[in-house]
């Protein structure tokens, strides 16, 4: 029998409230047989504020760890031998930080940086099109990431500097061949600002070696795994002709995986369960394209933060397809398949296409800024949430078999989901007060001056991090003086008149709907779609937007990242007639209350506030209190009859009639 391979690395993306409350966390997960760390870090921190920023409230320790400083990093970490782990850390504008904040722990815990072993995420290009956690122009962000990877590969040898990230491509709608154009440009416009530096010869082909991939798979996974099959023969086929990459172990495509989260279901939630372990195999069947490292989703993410049951619970899904099954007891089972050979040649002969065409536009940032690319994603999720409204595309529970029994693990219960309290909020701003007291101001002063020297003068700024990280510069202030250099930038929305133009089933009618109450109103309808707080996931804002200005309604809206006072101004300035708000942080209480509160000041009052995303039912007696008039999660995903509401709702604001 042929040797048995060795499982891919298991980790449980993780990360809550306070560094102490997270290492705990990595401990008992370490202890349950994970095999490396991936690491949430809260907004705040991947945007480089500190959690006393105005724009920080309410989102400290939400989806992730909040790291302001090397103390902070030094607690969650504690324990945990930094020369034997392989940490993931989803960071991306901050990356750079993050990184030098984890060179100086281990320079301070005496650990050659030699030895360390791990990936920071550190794709901005994706930023601009789904996540939203950047903070700098794409010019001065290239900048960053090429740093961080020049000075890994002379430094740390064992880190892979980027994770070029197609994950948040698929969730934002992209299709196979879309995640694989606009991923595989996003890694030769790296490649090729490093090559820029004179990186050439062996130091090009290790910057090759080094370049780490984080993919998406979907519930379609004999589509998925023939994608993972394109990806690699591609990327093989790039590092060798156009960089010159002779060593077959330095063009290899490594990548790891979290599956689809886009398509995780609020109703019958514990279909999840089998979801996410069908996603696995689209990553895990085909051993030339397996993933080296594989994160499940826990099954409850679409009602709220999992429990650490919840990812107990898909860490054994992986346990049991890695060591239960004979899955890595055999050669490549799909070699010589000619459905799988048609199916990965056609993805890779579309993508080629695209990415002529990305490449005649001048490159994938060119692309991004004119909003190309957005758009295109903005598009295919329209498709993709058409289909699932029309019946095309059937999703079990929620368009289709909705007859359903009483789920006991979705029965009313305080302990459905986890719940980050809201004290982590002041007792991390406590903290920071406390660090800033007690540190070397002027070493902190020299080494932020040194900082925004490097920068101005186009230094690579890894050593100058490094150095404010072990000075105790903090995360808001390290990124303070790069947006004063660099300047800040709001990214293309996507959102364009031609998007979703295609019809609908079912909008001819609220269309007709739409006219009676705008020849009443004497006006159309203007609806502002607003992003508070610092939360990116802007693909429900995007999709409600088209679907709005379909309807016939005038849409504002100016993508995400926006104040409590920036909406209501806007509302105010435009004499819109609904608001509709997008928050996907569990940040819903903190920021509404804010902006109903600003709106009762400008005598907004009456217009009607609707608010949408992943709100616990607990949540919403407590909106609804604060004057909320609907409230919208995952199960709502009729899109046309959300419309039909907000119609009436704008009617019923101006007392028109409304049958």
């Amino acid at each position: 029998m042929a040797v048995k391979d060795q499982p891919w690395i298991m980790r449980t993306y993780a990360g809550h409230s306070s560094a102490e409350a997270s290492n705990k966390l990595y401990r008992a997960n370490l202890a349950k047989g994970q095999t490396g760390l991936s690491i949430a870090f809260d907004l705040p921190t991947q945007i480089g504020y500190d959690p006393d920023h105005p724009l920080a409230k309410g989102e400290v320790g939400k989806v992730g760890v909040p790291i302001s400083n090397l103390e902070d990093l030094d607690r969650l970490l504690d324990g945990i031998p930094l020369d034997r782990m392989n940490t993931s850390m989803t960071i991306n504008a901050t990356a750079a930080w993050l990184l030098a904040l984890y060179i100086a722990l281990a320079k301070k815990r005496g650990v050659d940086p030699k030895l360390l072993q791990g990936t920071t995420q550190n794709d901005i290009v994706k930023e601009y099109l789904s996540r939203g956690t950047y903070s700098f122009p794409p010019g001065p962000s290239m900048r960053l990431i090429t740093d961080t990877i020049v000075y890994a590969v002379e430094n740390v040898p064992k880190w892979n500097p980027i994770n070029i990230c197609s994950y948040h491509l698929q969730e934002a709608g992209a299709t196979p061949m879309q995640e694989l154009a606009y991923s595989l440009c996003n890694a030769i416009a790296v490649l090729d600002s490093v090559k820029s530096r004179g990186f050439v010869g062996a130091e090009l082909s290790a910057s090759v070696g080094r370049i780490s991939f984080f993919v998406n798979a979907g519930l379609r996974f004999v589509e998925e795994m023939c994608k993972m099959r394109a990806f690699t023969e591609m990327w093989d086929e790039i590092a060798s002709s156009r960089y010159g990459v002779k060593d077959p172990k330095e063009r290899r495509f490594r990548y790891g995986v979290q599956v689809n989260s886009l398509g995780l279901t609020e109703r019958q939630a514990e279909n999840n369960i089998v979801r996410i372990a069908y996603e696995a195999l689209g990553v895990t069947l085909s051993k030339n394209a397996r993933a080296r490292s594989l994160q499940l989703p826990a099954w409850n993410e679409a009602l709220g933060l999992p429990r650490p049951w919840d990812q107990q619970l898909s860490l054994r899904l992986q346990q049991i397809l890695a060591h239960e099954t004979d899955l890595l007891e055999y050669p490549d089972l799909f070699d010589g398949s000619p459905v799988v050979r048609a199916k990965v040649e056609e993805l890779k002969k579309d993508t080629r296409a695209e990415m002529d065409r990305i490449d005649t536009m001048g490159g994938i940032l060119r692309a991004v800024e004119t909003g190309y690319v957005k758009q295109r994603l903005v598009e295919s999720n329209s498709t993709r949430v058409r289909a699932i409204e029309s019946g095309d595309q059937i999703v079990v529970g929620v368009n289709k078999f909705q007859e359903s029994e009483v789920s006991p693990l979705t029965a009313e219960s305080k302990e459905q989901f986890f719940r980050v309290d809201p004290q982590a909020e002041k007792d991390q701003i406590q903290r920071l007060h406390t660090f800033r007291r007690k540190r070397d101001r002027r070493r902190v002063e020299a080494a932020l001056s040194a900082l925004r020297r490097s920068a101005i003068e186009g230094t690579n700024l890894m050593s100058a991090s490094i150095e404010a990280a072990e000075a105790g510069v903090t995360t808001g202030e390290w990124a303070g003086v790069l947006r004063e250099v660099f300047g800040e930038y709001r990214a293309p929305t996507g959102v364009a008149p031609s998007v979703g133009a295609a019809a609908s089933n079912g909008l001819a009618g609220v269309r007709e709907r739409m006219r009676e109450i705008q020849q009443r109103l004497g006006h159309k309808i203007r609806i502002l779609v607003g992003k508070p707080g610092l939360d990116g996931h802007s693909n429900g804002a995007e999709q409600i937007a088209v679907r709005a200005r379909d309807a016939g309604m005038e849409v504002i809206y100016a993508g995400i990242r926006l104040t409590p006072g920036q909406i209501v101004a806007s509302a105010l300035q435009e004499g819109v007639d609904l608001v509709g708000l997008s928050i996907l942080s569990g940040s819903h209480v903190e920021l509404v209350g804010d902006i109903m509160s600003l709106m009762k000041q400008e005598g907004l009052q009456e217009k009607p506030v609707v608010v949408g995303g992943i709100i616990p039912a607990s949540d919403h007696t407590v909106l609804l209190g604060l004057g909320v008039k609907r409230i919208y999660t995952p199960k709502d995903f009729e899109l046309n009859s959300i419309m039909l509401d907000l119609i009436e709702l704008a009617g019923e604001a101006r007392r028109l009639p409304t049958t």
